[in-house]
């Protein structure tokens, strides 16, 4: 068997926006090829925590982050690390799907690679099948590569989301709350897809549902108010969590 590495070594995290801190003194690594998932009630700081990770937090005005952020021994925010590149090695799945309505489906799966420079002329049609093959997308939209792609459904402009992500060759891919937008079929599709994808890349995915974290993960972590009380295989923490305050949130005493 494999043995598992780490992708991501954060080591006391500390971040916020002006003088509020969102995130204090995180220590979390990541496995390779796994799911980890983030859990915790509104406004403990998951959302902060994976944009810190593809450096998506400091777009945000007034933002700020110490601490080490590791990402295969190297620091993310090194002086040397060009962000956009990063964020291409770091993709990121967002809450609301979020696909160029007007553009067609083809040209959504290819948009990251047209921006960057690195989409070969010839190479496109078998891109976006490639990606939206690995997004389980393909048999339902190889009819419509040239149509709008705001007329899919919900849950297929999340899949087209992440087929784009995977179109730039992510090592990493993180997920803001991906399903709270769609329906439960819809929401099974892109967790049967998280299954598969994660024999690939390495998955970060924050939810808001703790029978979601528990179908997917392989580890989850637990916040609340910016911090990280703790971190487990997700069947340990589940059913045996060390901190009292884990426990009162997966019973349901507060959320």
């Amino acid at each position: 068997m494999e043995a598992l590495t780490d992708k991501f070594s954060i080591r006391g995290l500390t971040a916020g926006f002006g003088g509020r801190t969102v995130l204090a003194d995180v220590n979390l690594a990541v496995p390779a090829r796994r799911v980890t998932a983030i859990i915790g009630p509104s406004g403990c700081g998951k959302s902060t925590f994976i944009r810190v990770l593809n450096r998506m937090h400091e777009l945000v005005r007034g933002a700020w982050a110490r601490g080490q952020v590791l990402l295969d021994g190297v620091p993310v925010y090194g002086p040397d690390v060009d962000p956009v590149l990063l964020r291409r090695r770091v993709g990121m799945v967002f809450q609301k799907p979020n696909p160029f309505p007007h553009l067609s489906v083809r040209d959504n799966v290819l948009s990251g690679l047209v921006l960057t420079g690195r989409l070969a002329r010839r190479s496109g049609d078998e891109v976006a099948e490639r990606a939206l093959v690995q997004a389980a997308l393909w048999d339902e939209v190889r009819d419509r590569l040239d149509t709008p792609a705001g007329g899919l459904s919900g849950g297929q402009q999340q899949r087209l989301c992440i087929a784009r992500a995977l179109a730039v060759h992510p090592d990493v891919i993180l997920m803001d709350e991906p399903c709270s937008a769609l329906d439960p079929i819809a929401t099974a599709k892109i967790e049967d897809l998280i299954h598969t994808l994660c024999e690939q890349y390495t998955i970060v995915i924050v939810t808001h549902s703790m029978q979601q974290a528990a179908r997917v993960s392989h580890r989850t972590a637990f916040f609340l108010l910016g911090e990280l009380v703790e971190q487990d295989e997700t069947d340990r923490l589940f059913t045996s969590p060390r901190d009292r305050r884990t426990e009162d949130y997966i019973t349901g005493k507060f959320g």
